[in-house]
């Protein structure tokens, strides 16, 4: 199964990702949680320290490696280089593993507009293609709100693609520009997790701004989650409430996947 999960900054996608993987990873399965987020703090929820995590280079960053699959060089911009380059080996080389989920951290590519064709960006699209549409693992990706690294042909590849949203008017907005955008790649549902959640009037709010049946579930506001972020801790480990509700969402994922 491919899951992306993306969402408005700040939402909590990175919490319900890590809290998926580490139940699937409990099942058995083998899972691939890639960080795909420039704001990129996934190891830190799956329990790799800092200084762990220190030691992992992203992708976007090995420049040696992009050089030799690419074909490109430093003064490659508006030049020729290789825009399927090779990366079937990726996961396996550079992923790392912790409480039995492997982590891939992508990186990001810094722009001065609106995208770019270069071959960091090129190599960072090709792997995540390659991790939908070719990779044997269970891949949850921690995405960015822009969808930027899903094609048209990958993005209709995803299983399960999930907005993460909370109580508030600006990330249901973000959801309903994320599922056009999603729709316009191809996927063919979109689905949202609220999270933060304090009241009733916090899920009624989230519900009727929902359309149709793309509800997944709620996840309550949590002082353990945000405890263990201060401790640097995974809230698999620590948020037994969470938890619980993630699992009625992944039950309600895994369901999903079979109609």
């Amino acid at each position: 199964m491919k899951i992306a999960v993306t969402g408005k900054g700040g939402v909590g996608k990175t919490t319900l990702v890590a809290i998926l993987a580490g139940l699937y990873a409990r099942e058995g399965k083998t899972v691939l949680a890639v960080d795909v987020d420039p704001d990129s703090n996934l190891g830190l929820a799956l329990g790799f320290t800092e200084k762990e995590l220190l030691e992992i280079t992203p992708i976007s960053e090995m420049t040696d490696l992009i050089a030799e699959r690419t074909g490109s060089t430093k003064d490659s911009f508006g030049k020729f280089f290789k825009i399927n380059p090779e990366v079937k080996d990726i996961p396996d080389r550079y992923a790392r593993e912790k409480n039995g989920v492997r982590l891939l951290v992508m990186g990001t590519v810094e722009t001065g507009g609106g995208g770019c064709v270069c071959p960091e960006h090129v190599m960072l699209k090709r792997i995540i293609s390659h991790l939908v549409v070719g990779d044997d693992s269970l891949v949850i990706m921690d995405m960015e709100a822009g969808l930027e690294h899903l094609g048209r042909g990958t993005a209709g590849m995803v299983d399960v693609f999930i907005v993460v949203t909370e109580p508030g008017a600006r990330s249901l907005q973000t959801y309903h520009k994320i599922k056009k955008l999603a729709a316009d790649l191809g996927v063919r549902k979109v689905y949202v997790v609220g999270n933060k959640v304090r009241s009733q009037e916090d899920r009624q709010f989230i519900q009727e701004r929902v359309e149709g049946d793309d509800f997944l579930g709620f996840i309550s506001y949590s002082d353990e989650v945000i405890d263990a972020d201060k401790r640097e801790g995974s809230p698999f480990e620590t948020g037994e409430s969470v938890t619980k509700e993630i699992e009625a969402i992944k039950e309600k994922i895994d369901y999903e996947k079979t109609v």
